[in-house]
This record gives C-alpha cells, sequence and structure tokens, in this order.
C-alpha cells in the first residue's frame, strides 16, 4: 500500500517541480539574479586562479595606479591589485554570508518550530524574541563584536547569533497556522508523534518559507560583513574583504576612485541578484499564485 502511495506523489512531486521551473524561467529578474549568483560563485571558487597578482603582495613602484592592462582595476595605496583583491574578496564575503545566513537560519528554524508547535514554550520563547528585536541591530552587533574582538570567525557568528529573531517569528506563524489543520489533526489520530508531525508534515509546507527568507538575508549578510569589515571590526588585513578595501580607499577617493567604486560595484551587484533572485522565488514558490 505505501509503495503504491509513493508511486502516485512521485509523479505528481515531479509535474510540480517542473511547473515551478517553468514559472521561474518566466521571471526574467529572478533568472538573471541567478545566472549573476552562479558567476560569483565561480569567481569565488576559482578567486586563487583568477587573480593576475598576489593580493597582499606590494609593489611600491606602482602606488595608485589607474586601471590599466596590468592592472584592469588600478592598484591601491600600497601598490596591491584592486582586481585581485576584488576576486579574492568575493570569496571572503561570500564565505561569510553564506555561513552567517545557515547559523541564523538553522537557530531561528529551531526556536520557531519549538515556539510554534509546542504552546508551553511559546509564550517565553517569543517574549524573549521580542527582547533582542527591541535592540537595535547594529548596535547588538558592535557591542558582541566588542566583546568577542574583530576577525572573520567573529563576524559569521555575530551576523548569524543577532539576526535569528525574524525567522523564528516566521516559522512561528506558519507552524500556528498549520498545527491545528485536519491533515495534522488526522496524523494525530493515527498515532503520529510530535518530531514525526513536525518534520514529515509541518516541516515540508514551511521550507519554500525558509528557502526564500535565506536567500534574502544573504543581502543583509554580504552588506553587515561589509560594514564591519570597513570599520574595522570584521575581517582583518591584510586578508581582502569588500568591505576593508573601500575602508582603506576613503582617504583616497578623489585621486584614486577606483579603489572605492570596484568593491563598491561588487557589494552592489552581489546584493542586487540576491535580491532578484529571492524575490522570484517568493512570487513561485506562493501557493497563492501557482495557478499553472
Amino acid at each position: 500500500m505505501r509503495a503504491d502511495v509513493a508511486g502516485l506523489l512521485a509523479p505528481a512531486a515531479g509535474a510540480r517541480k517542473t511547473r515551478t521551473w517553468r514559472r521561474f524561467k518566466r521571471h526574467g529578474l529572478a533568472l538573471s539574479g541567478l545566472c549573476v549568483i552562479v558567476l560569483l560563485i565561480a569567481i569565488a571558487i576559482l578567486a586563487p586562479r583568477l587573480a593576475m597578482h598576489d593580493p597582499t603582495v606590494q609593489d611600491l613602484g606602482h602606488i595608485l595606479s589607474a586601471p590599466s592592462v596590468r592592472h584592469p582595476m588600478g592598484t591601491d595605496d600600497l601598490g596591491r591589485d584592486v582586481l585581485s583583491r576584488v576576486l579574492l574578496g568575493a570569496r571572503v564575503s561570500l564565505a561569510v554570508a553564506f555561513s552567517a545566513v545557515a547559523i541564523l537560519i538553522f537557530v531561528g528554524t529551531v526556536v520557531g518550530v519549538i515556539a510554534g508547535y509546542y504552546r508551553s514554550l511559546d509564550g517565553w520563547l517569543m517574549r524573549v524574541v521580542d527582547v533582542l528585536m527591541s535592540v537595535p541591530n547594529v548596535f547588538l552587533i558592535l557591542v558582541v563584536v566588542g566583546l568577542l574582538g574583530p576577525g572573520l570567525w567573529t563576524s559569521m557568528g555575530v551576523i548569524g547569533l543577532t539576526a535569528w529573531m525574524g525567522t523564528a517569528r516566521l516559522v512561528r506563524g506558519q507552524f500556528l497556522s498549520l498545527r491545528d489543520r485536519e491533515f495534522v489533526e488526522a496524523a494525530r489520530a493515527i498515532g503520529a508523534g510530535g518530531r514525526r508531525i513536525i518534520w514529515s508534515y509541518l516541516m515540508p509546507n514551511t521550507r519554500s518559507l525558509i528557502t526564500v527568507q535565506a536567500t534574502l538575508y544573504i543581502s543583509y549578510a554580504v552588506i553587515t560583513e561589509s560594514l564591519l569589515s570597513y570599520l574595522g571590526l570584521g575581517t582583518q588585513p591584510p586578508t581582502p574583504s569588500w568591505g576593508n578595501i573601500l575602508s582603506s580607499g576613503r582617504s583616497f577617493m578623489r585621486e584614486a576612485w577606483w579603489m572605492t567604486v570596484f568593491p563598491g560595484c561588487a557589494i552592489f551587484v552581489t546584493v542586487l541578484a540576491f535580491n532578484f533572485f529571492g524575490d522570484g522565488l517568493r512570487d513561485v514558490l506562493d501557493p497563492r499564485g501557482q495557478t499553472s
């Protein structure tokens, strides 16, 4: 009987995925965002091979050189190749962003699941969330970084552990709307326990919301990591990240515009791509919009 049911559900799931992909392909901005994201990830992976020069080697004979064939994005105040630093900065910035989002999605989902399914824990968990959300996020981040000290790993942890509250509220709201539905009551009637109901019935109906939330949070993580590095509280030199490249160029904006324009454009394009992709996913995965 179970094999027959699985055989009937598999084609339906396959057809659903096909319809979803067809809807996504019709969303031009989302598709373009996905293409840019794939390109950025490839650049981050291949950055050491793509870099024309060692991003940490100083060439004092070519300080603040304008963009040229040898240095397509010019050099900085220490003669380092800006293009190579931007390419390596993509690896650092995206690694921090993806790691931070993984942390915040995990923590937020766990808290949201517990609060949304177990009524006895809902009240005090949400009060903790309310208190944390009442503290300005930038202030909270700066306090934690001040206590732990700046660095790459600190950036990953602090961004993830100070931004999970929105995910917790989203997952909790979805669980509250689903936990008393007919299919959940039917699962309880046949003897399914809480753990099975959560993972087999409720989480599959929440997964798309979490996916969209994670995609949109990557933009936030990229900006926050860049801000921390710009302020000297994130990735520390000589390791390049888009934020500390911008920081090193702020004193030379008139005579060496390329030191700020190119890393700034990298941040702008990355954030825009993830926003387009996330908005497209939200439109495609919205059950109310799936009519084709």
